[in-house]
C-alpha cells in the first residue's frame, strides 16, 4: 500500500514524503509540467547526466517527453519504498525490462531515486541513470 508508505512518526519525514509522491504522481507520471513550481524550487540541482539543471530545464525537458493525464491517486511505478531521514527522500521502484542479450527474456531491476528538500520544496534529485 502506497499510501501507508507515507507515514512516519516525524512530521517532517511525513510531510517530505508527500511532497516527493505528489510529484512524482502530479509532474512526473501525470505530465502536469505547470504544476513543477509548486514542488522544484527554481535553483533544483539535477544529478541525472541527460536532464538539465534547473526548474525550467527539467520542465523543457522533460516537456518532450510529456502530455498531460489523468492525475492517479497512487503512482503507477511499482514502489518498494519510500524512506525519509531529515532533508533527504528515497524512492524505491522496481521494473521489468528486457534482457538485452537475449530479447526472448526479462528481468527485474530496482531503481533509486533521492530527492533533498529545503523549505517544502524539492531543491535536488539523484538517480543511478548513466548517460544515454
Amino acid at each position: 500500500d502506497q499510501l501507508c508508505l507515507l507515514y512516519s512518526d516525524d512530521r517532517r519525514a511525513a510531510k517530505n514524503k508527500r511532497i516527493v509522491f505528489d510529484f512524482w504522481r502530479k509532474v512526473l507520471e501525470g505530465g502536469h509540467l505547470d504544476l513543477a513550481k509548486n514542488y522544484l524550487a527554481e535553483e533544483y540541482i539535477q544529478h541525472n547526466p541527460n536532464v538539465p539543471t534547473g526548474r525550467q530545464g527539467f520542465v523543457d525537458f522533460l516537456g518532450q517527453f510529456s502530455t498531460p493525464q489523468d492525475i492517479q491517486k497512487i503512482l503507477k511505478a511499482r514502489v518498494v519504498s519510500i524512506v525519509a531521514e531529515d532533508d533527504l527522500v528515497i524512492v524505491a521502484t522496481v521494473s521489468e525490462q528486457q534482457d538485452p542479450h537475449d530479447p526472448t527474456k526479462t528481468y527485474t531491476t530496482t531503481w533509486f531515486d533521492q530527492f533533498r528538500l529545503d523549505r517544502g520544496k524539492i531543491v535536488e534529485h539523484w538517480d543511478s541513470s548513466p548517460k544515454w
